[in-house]
């Protein structure tokens, strides 16, 4: 069990990798605090992840909020005694478009959640983290951020998340000496409620199967198979954990070798 007696802060749980996130922290052992800002789903993964409630708090968090952030982090200290990772799944991903039709007010508000709202979590968690000796930040990037895909236009998306990395590089050399470690997993297409959504919103637009519109996704892809939410949530709970103890400032590319750096 690779995160046996650690406590995980998970943020941004929804019906996809937050959700497998949670799931995968508090079968390898860990007790988890889960943010997010939709009551509901945050109550439902809570249930599945651990029944009895023992291992499992959960409070409603917008990581716009700086307040927010700092009470979750508070719960966290308060029910388990400290944190020894984050996983910082929260997101705004919706928002479409290029240069050339952009709202930069909604470009903004993207920066604001992605990079901003990623390190306003990040910095709540880290005076219970150094009180613990150190620890780990798993930061969700996207592969984006690395090589646009041809199918969506996420100008926004990309960049935000772009200037993530760059922050994670000058984090991990910050925080080394508190041996906190500052690390990012980059998705690719991975299957799970959002790559379906779109699959299904593709083949009725072209009205052609939607096994034609995966078959399309996964033939650039050198493994047969398209990684799923869980795959990424797999890598997130290695990095979160003491076996990758000697790894920070790494971008780890999960996309079942799609593309390869």
């Amino acid at each position: 069990m690779l995160l046996r007696d650690k406590t995980v802060v998970v943020s941004g749980v929804g019906a996809g990798l937050g959700h497998q996130v949670a799931m995968a922290c508090v079968r390898d052992g860990a007790s988890v605090v889960l943010g997010a800002r939709t009551k509901s789903r945050l109550a439902d993964t809570a249930a599945q992840a651990d029944p009895s409630g023992e291992h499992v708090a959960w409070r409603v968090t917008d990581i716009a909020d700086e307040e927010q952030c700092a009470e979750l982090a508070a719960l966290a200290t308060e029910r388990f005694g400290g944190i020894d990772a984050i996983i910082q799944v929260a997101a705004l991903d919706t928002h479409f478009g290029g240069l050339a039709d952009a709202d930069f007010d909604a470009w903004r508000q993207v920066v604001d959640i992605n990079l901003i709202g990623s390190l306003r979590v990040t910095r709540a968690c880290l005076p219970s983290m150094t009180e613990r000796g150190g620890g780990s930040v798993v930061l969700i990037g996207t592969q984006s951020s690395v090589a646009a895909p041809t199918e969506v236009r996420q100008t926004a998306y990309a960049a935000s998340k772009g200037a993530l990395v760059s922050a994670m590089y000058a984090l991990a050399r910050e925080l080394g000496p508190r041996r906190i470690r500052v690390n990012t997993v980059h998705p690719g297409w991975m299957w799970g409620p959002p790559v379906e959504a779109y699959v299904r919103y593709a083949a009725d637009a072209e009205d052609i199967p939607e096994r034609e519109v995966l078959d399309r996704l996964t033939a650039r892809m050198a493994l047969p198979e398209m990684a799923t939410d869980a795959d990424v949530a797999e890598s997130a709970v290695f990095l979160a954990s003491d076996r990758a103890r000697a790894i920070t400032g790494q971008s780890l590319l999960v996309n079942a070798g799609e593309i390869m750096r």
